[in-house]
């Protein structure tokens, strides 16, 4: 079953120098506290995995702790550019950054392949892109049965899936609603994973359209109140519009950049 552990244990315990990490949430429940406390263990060398890696993979990728990103959009939603991530591929700052883009379709596909067990995923995708041409792991395939000729993509098994949730009970199961991505299928695709939700539980009441994900499926559970924000937890908190707004200007810079981290993150385990 799961165990309950604080936030900076988890971390400690699960994300290792040189691991495949996904950080998953699309617009809603993004792991943000988990991400920093990330950057604050000074983790390096990681492959950052997810489909729409915004302003917390940008933080990730101008603190120097990814070497590689596995994604299908990347950006400031609603905003504009990550201009770390900008900087890291054009300029190699602070270190070089390689890159695997996909379609959406085909990471969440790849995503249900690593959670069903399979080897890859079969999708009719990418047609009419040069995502072929540039991405080693997008294949054709025929079909055995039809002959059609069909887009193959390996499974994403990552060696730990973070998400962000609203409950866990103390027995470790997880309870999310809302906007709910692939968090699901992320989880269960990984080796280990660590789950911060907003509050532990004596019993999970039901909620309508909600996703459970069961103790004997999660390796961690750490309870981070506001854990989500800038991004938001329905039912718990909003969305700062208004940081997302901010983050451009902060990012554009390296110095302020690294002021920003320096008092936000890496001397505080506040939120942002």
């Amino acid at each position: 079953m799961a165990k309950l552990v604080s936030l900076a244990e988890g971390v400690a315990d699960l994300v290792r120098d040189g691991d495949v990490v996904a950080l998953e949430g699309f617009t809603h429940l993004i792991p943000f506290a988990a991400g920093h406390e990330i950057i604050r263990q000074g983790r390096r060398d990681l492959t950052l995995v997810r489909m729409t890696p915004d302003i917390i993979y940008d933080q990730l990728i101008g603190a120097g702790c990814a070497r590689r990103l596995v994604f299908s959009w990347g950006g400031n939603p609603g905003v504009g550019s990550l201009h770390r991530f900008r900087d890291a591929v054009q300029n190699a700052w602070p270190r070089p950054l390689e890159l695997e883009e996909h379609s959406h379709a085909g990471m969440a596909n790849r995503y249900v392949a690593g959670a069903s067990g399979l080897p890859f995923a079969v999708l009719r995708g990418y047609t009419g892109t040069d995502l072929p041409r540039h991405t080693t792991n997008i294949r054709t395939i025929a079909c055995p049965f039809t002959g059609e000729v069909l887009t193959a993509v390996p499974a994403l098994r990552p060696d730990v899936t973070v998400v962000h949730a609203q409950r866990a009970d103390r027995a470790g199961n997880v309870q999310m609603w809302g906007i709910t991505g692939v968090q699901k299928e992320a989880v269960l695709a990984a080796r280990r994973s660590l789950v911060t939700v907003e509050e532990v539980v004596d019993e999970l009441v039901p909620v309508p359209g909600q996703v459970v994900l069961p103790g004997w499926a999660v390796t961690a559970v750490a309870e981070a109140p506001g854990g989500a924000h800038p991004s938001y937890a329905q039912s718990y908190s909003v969305r700062d519009n208004d940081f997302y707004v901010a983050w451009d200007a902060i990012s554009r810079d390296r110095d302020t950049f690294q002021d920003w981290m320096r008092r936000q993150v890496l001397t505080s385990e506040a939120m942002v």
